[in-house]
């Protein structure tokens, strides 16, 4: 079929386990117990479902919600504009919060939801991303925990999808240029 891309693995399944068990227990190790886990949704709710139960694992039962943002549309680019799809029901004043998402890249959305948060009342905030592109920040954010560093390179699989494509791949991979 012309035009299809084919996708070349990046990060294996099995290393991603193991990042995330280990970040599990850092995690644990650092948050107090009564610390809001709150997934970014869509594309991290496959890293935030394993490490929720990494998490349970290591001994930190935290409660869980679910905010819905958007800045992508169906492109590959952030238009930067950021939008509350779906909000969290869970109060977070006074509590702390871990904002986990699947990639940071420019920085904007998980800027936009850490605000959002924090002027709600959170405690703090700390930010957990699986993958992280430092050199594409258009903000002076950074995550407090990092699964991987990774280049300049569009991933799919493990929840990052390419058009609403690719997110049930057991694996990180890069989408290579499509065959003429």
């Amino acid at each position: 079929m012309p035009g299809r891309p084919t996708v070349t693995v990046r990060f294996s399944a099995a290393e991603i386990a193991a990042r995330v068990d280990v970040m599990a227990g850092d995690l644990a190790g650092k948050l107090p117990a009564d610390t809001l886990v709150v997934s970014v949704l869509k594309g991290s709710f496959v890293f935030a479902a394993d490490l929720i139960r990494a998490l349970s694992r290591a001994g930190a039962d935290w409660s869980m919600d679910f905010l819905t943002l958007s800045s992508y549309g169906s492109g590959t680019e952030s238009s930067g504009r950021v939008c509350v799809v779906r909000d969290i029901v869970d109060d977070v004043r006074k509590r702390e919060v871990l904002l986990v998402d699947d990639i940071l890249e420019s920085g904007l959305t998980l800027s936009f939801a850490r605000n959002l948060l924090l002027e709600r009342g959170a405690r703090h905030v700390s930010i957990c991303t699986l993958l992280d592109k430092p050199d594409k920040r258009k903000t002076t954010i950074e995550a407090d925990f990092v699964g991987f560093q990774c280049g300049d390179e569009f991933l799919v699989g493990y929840g990052l999808d390419w058009a609403h494509r690719f997110r049930g791949l057991p694996y990180i991979g890069v989408v290579e240029k499509a065959a003429e």
